[in-house]
């Protein structure tokens, strides 16, 4: 049995195990900063934050084993005055030389900023050991943020981000920060990365504000440019099902390509919606479930969130679901929960 919920304090350890899988910028392997995410996460769930404040933790759990198995996050709001959103843009420069006779279409990046920036979905992570199951966790833990952004449209902006991890190096070293990012900074990636966590400010002071002409980088980079890494396919795939694009920029630090959508104008945000539980009279497989999805509940109490897969009947308002679903919830009867079908 699986159960996605908000993440609690004593989950650091477990959180700490499934981060090493990733290790990125949203959710590092470091134990500190792990903490503080814990404490904003909760912050944010309880109501204590600004609206555009909030970051929210979601971890997936395995209730059999009482392990934290995936997570998944939602920046209500990234970039601000003080810590902006920083990417370059992808860009192109056309040249022509009548005496020659030659035509040139250039690639270019220049450096850009957003102060009020989209909210941003992030720090998918999956346990290899539970991934390709049959359950589908992995869809679990990126569909949850958009029955959440649904439930609770107006705490979140009008465009939502998604930056995917581009191809690295065998030990997480991107070439993109080797060509460009060391010599300006004088950093490994790594140290950049580190850095990057709590202030950017240094990439707005020694970055050049100039246009950089991506003709001059080897090719072995040049060819890197907005694309995206073999395990991070499967994200791209479903992105642009629901209604993402790839917005012709990408991250400064690893050339990771930014995906964007308008927020009401995605597919999974559109579909969530609030619903009454009735009890279903038959079983979990007979003719009355034949919708499957997630299912949510929201307290004033801990957990504030907490969801999981399930199939059910949906007529109207109401949703009608098995006994093992309530069980999990603790739902009965006439409570509201989130729905947001596959």
């Amino acid at each position: 049995m699986f159960t996605i919920r908000e993440v609690f304090p004593e989950d650091l350890e477990g959180l700490h195990a499934v981060a090493s899988h990733l290790n990125t910028v949203n959710l590092p392997d470091d134990r500190g900063i792990l903490e503080k995410l814990i404490d904003h996460s909760r912050k944010s769930f309880n109501g204590q934050l600004d609206v555009f404040k909030r970051e929210y933790l979601f971890v997936l759990l395995d209730e059999d084993k009482k392990q934290i198995i995936g997570t998944s996050m939602i920046h209500a709001q990234h970039g601000t005055r003080r810590a902006p959103h920083i990417f370059f843009d992808v860009m192109t420069d056309e040249r022509y030389s009548e005496t020659l006779d030659k035509h040139f279409i250039h690639k270019l990046l220049r450096i850009g900023y957003n102060y009020n920036g989209p909210t941003e979905i992030g720090g998918l992570v999956l346990h290899p050991d539970y991934r390709r199951k049959t359950e589908a966790l992995g869809k679990w833990l990126s569909y949850v943020r958009f029955l959440y952004i649904g439930l609770h449209r107006a705490s979140f902006r009008d465009e939502v981000l998604s930056e995917l991890l581009p191809p690295l190096q065998d030990d997480g070293t991107s070439l993109l920060w080797e060509a460009l990012g060391r010599h300006f900074t004088g950093m490994s990636y790594q140290e950049a990365d580190r850095v990057s966590q709590s202030n950017k400010e240094f990439i707005r002071a020694l970055f050049p504000a100039d246009s950089i002409y991506i003709s001059l980088l080897p090719y072995s980079v040049q060819k890197l440019i907005g694309q995206v890494g073999p395990d991070t396919k499967g994200v791209e795939k479903m992105l642009r099902r629901i209604g993402f694009e790839y917005a012709d920029r990408i991250d400064p630090f690893d050339g990771g390509p930014h995906f964007i959508a308008k927020t009401d104008d995605i597919t999974l945000v559109k579909a969530s919606k609030s619903a009454r539980v009735v009890a279903l009279p038959g079983g979990e497989d007979g003719p009355d479930t034949s919708l499957a999805g997630l299912i949510s509940i929201e307290r004033d109490r801990a957990p504030h969130f907490s969801a999981c897969g399930s199939r059910f009947r949906l007529e109207g308002t109401d949703v009608g679901l098995p006994a093992a679903t309530m069980k999990q919830l603790g739902l009965q009867p006439g409570d509201n929960v989130g729905v947001l079908p596959f």
